[in-house]
Order: structure tokens, then C-alpha cells, then sequence
């Protein structure tokens, strides 16, 4: 396997991963989860923590850096756990259904921090999700996996600028080009996981 032209032979910190579950240190404080990467990389102790504190500010956690993993909400941890992959300045981040386990609120505001962070850094995200209108949201490129053998049986451009502009998630979904598209990905689903 490759990324661009260099082959991947193990962890690299031009790859982060955010994961469905936070995976923060619990005996570290926010602030030390974040700059975990930069310490093991022997970053200096005051360029990283200036780092890890402009995240924890971009994110909306700079009141909470001092703060254990657990005295944090779900949506406070996955913010968190962003931070941390974001101050290795991945060219590629791998999201895992980072807002799955939130409630409809937290995961709508997340979902636009992350448009935000994304048209801000630019980076090339990778998003798995079970929700086709998540996946309209956030995508530029929408792709559905089959099943026996996994392989992509569905590959289109988004028609939505999302990313581009403060247009409203209510709005966009009104549109009847994202109605239209997300019946053509629901129908791609269905076919492909109905039972014969």
C-alpha cells in the first residue's frame, strides 16, 4: 500500500487517526493528550504547548487543557482527540464514525467544526459514517462499500458546496439535488445489502 509515492510500512505522522471511541491517555491531562505526538517526536516543551494551546482554543477546550479525559462530555473528548491529530499536521486524517455515539446536537456542531477545520487546513480526510446524510454533508466525494468480497460500488462528486460557504445544514438539506442524491446512495445500499 502507498500513500502518494511512499509506501506505508507502519505509524507515520503524516496519518492521524480519529477514532469512533476517544482514545485519550486518561492518566494525562487534555493539554498533555494533545501534545503527546510533538513530545515523543522531541518537539521543544514550549513550541508544543503553544501548539497544543491555539488547537485547544481553535476546538473551543482552552478553558478545559488542564482538565483528565473523563471530567469531559463525549463531544468534549472527540474535540480533544482532533486536537491531538491535527498538531501533527497529518496530510491525511482517517476518521472512524468520530460523532457516532453523540447525541443529534453535539454531533451537528461537530460536523460543522470539522467543515470548518477542513476549509481552513485543507487536508484529505477520510470519513467512514453509516449516515448517508452525513456523508452528503461533509463529503466532497461520496463512496459506498459492498459486501463479499468489500468493494466500492458507488463513487460520485458531491453537488453541494458545504465546506465552501456559512450555507446552513437545514438548507442544504431542503435542496432537492441532496434529496435526489441521497435516494440515489440509499438505493445503491439497499440493493447491494438486501438479502436474496
Amino acid at each position: 500500500m502507498h500513500v502518494g509515492d511512499r509506501p506505508v510500512t507502519g505509524p507515520d505522522p503524516d496519518r492521524g487517526v480519529v477514532f469512533q471511541q476517544p482514545a485519550l491517555y486518561p492518566w494525562l491531562s487534555v493539554r498533555q493528550n494533545v501534545e503527546f505526538g510533538p513530545k515523543v517526536r522531541g518537539v521543544a516543551r514550549a513550541e508544543r504547548t503553544a501548539e497544543a494551546d491555539r488547537l485547544l482554543t481553535m476546538v473551543g477546550l482552552d478553558h478545559l487543557g488542564g482538565r483528565r479525559p473523563y471530567e469531559l462530555s463525549g463531544g468534549q473528548q472527540q474535540r480533544a482527540q482532533i486536537a491531538r491529530v491535527l498538531i501533527n499536521d497529518p496530510r491525511i486524517i482517517l476518521m472512524d464514525e468520530p460523532f457516532g455515539a453523540l447525541d443529534a446536537l453535539t454531533r451537528e456542531n461537530l460536523q460543522g467544526e470539522l467543515l470548518t477545520l477542513w476549509r481552513d487546513r485543507r487536508k484529505t480526510v477520510l470519513f467512514v459514517t453509516h449516515s448517508i446524510d452525513e456523508a452528503l454533508l461533509l463529503g466532497t466525494r461520496v463512496l459506498v462499500m459492498g459486501t463479499r468480497p468489500g468493494r466500492i460500488i458507488y463513487d460520485r462528486p458531491t453537488a453541494f458546496k458545504t465546506g465552501l460557504g456559512d450555507v446552513p445544514f437545514t438548507a442544504i438539506r431542503a435542496a432537492p439535488e441532496f434529496t435526489a442524491m441521497r435516494d440515489e446512495v440509499a438505493q445503491h445500499i439497499y440493493t447491494t445489502h438486501a438479502t436474496p
